[in-house]
């Protein structure tokens, strides 16, 4: 199948993800802003040591990250499953 062909056959699906996806951007900005300081002019600092753990964390694959660390990538990918697998259920 092209991919033209599934992007068309599957468009609900892809706005359902699509809509998690843009859930799961907006609660990380939540979490960053909700851990900056805001400054005089309404700019954000993020805090030298959120920047460390989270410049480790990107640049690490996730077969190293902390179990953790780790369990917070999953708590994501469980907002996905009943979409791409509809017979799991929470």
């Amino acid at each position: 199948m092209k991919l033209e062909d599934f992007l068309v056959e599957h468009q609900d699906l892809i706005e359902k993800l699509s809509a998690i996806e843009h859930e799961r951007w907006a609660h990380w900005q939540r979490y960053v802003h909700s851990n900056c300081i805001e400054n005089y002019d309404g700019s954000l600092t993020i805090p030298r040591e959120l920047v460390k753990k989270w410049e480790y964390q990107m640049n690490t694959e996730y077969k190293y990250l902390s179990e953790e660390e780790k369990d917070s990538d999953r708590e994501q990918v469980m907002r996905y499953l009943p979409l791409l697998f509809p017979i799991y259920k929470k």
